[in-house]
């Protein structure tokens, strides 16, 4: 089990946890129920309410795993969405490239960084999760686990079970065939027609699969199938 630190409050768990493993030289956890500044995808800011959420952050070296980032960044994305499919009991997908959504709404997302520290190169996956958040104005994508599934949990507890359960996933081995699986059986809007934003043009197109580079295949309306990098392609819905 990695060692896991709280913290009162911070900027950012994805900045602050990079002192703990420079004093440690091992893989850690930090966490708090109070994230002030924590940062998404591509300078997306994520905003919580304090002692609502949790805001996570695990470091782990590369070299323990022997896959790519992209299938490190799926991987991470699926731990987590077992986690809290399992914890809730409710059915719980993916919308590529990682955020997690329950019936519709964003409940969580994910900023995985590589970072060199004391010589050694770790990923560094930040996890923002909305638990007893109830108001989202002005978001309306966005939702919690209480909104979503009406279950209340203890922040502390549920705190406790991620991180084992992180800690105990990272320890088996999974293959890229059996990474992009996981991932494409439980993707958002697979296999249904939906309306994206290219170019600033929406059109209608079904969302396929990912593949082992991160991309996203699309059949689109117009032009058939096509590959897609994140933002370079907006699901509307």
């Amino acid at each position: 089990m990695f060692p896991l630190f709280y913290l009162e409050k911070c900027s950012s768990t994805n900045d602050e946890i990079l002192y703990f493993v420079k004093e440690n030289r091992l893989p850690a956890a930090v966490y708090t129920f109070n994230q002030i500044n924590g940062r998404g995808q591509y300078g997306n800011t994520w905003k919580t309410n304090k002692d609502r959420n949790l805001a996570y952050s695990i470091a782990l070296k590369v070299r323990d795993f022997q896959i790519s980032g992209s299938l490190f960044n799926f991987r991470t994305a699926s731990i987590l969405r077992d986690f809290i499919a399992k914890l809730t009991k409710n059915s719980v997908e993916t919308k590529w490239p990682n955020d997690i959504i329950i019936n519709g709404k964003k409940v969580s997302g994910m900023l995985i960084e590589k970072q060199k520290i004391e010589g050694e190169d770790y990923y560094i996956a930040g996890i923002g999760i909305n638990i007893l958040q109830t108001d989202f104005s002005g978001l309306p994508k966005a939702g919690s686990i209480l909104t979503q599934t009406q279950q209340r949990f203890d922040l502390e507890d549920f705190t406790a079970k991620l991180h084992t359960h992180f800690c105990s996933s990272f320890q088996n081995e999974h293959s890229a065939e059996d990474i992009l699986e996981d991932f494409n059986e439980n993707l958002f809007r697979k296999n249904k027609i939906s309306v994206f934003q290219l170019n600033g043009v929406r059109q209608n197109g079904i969302i396929k699969y990912a593949d082992e580079n991160g991309f996203l295949w699309i059949d689109m309306e117009k032009d058939g199938l096509q590959k897609f990098n994140n933002k370079e392609i907006e699901l509307l819905y």
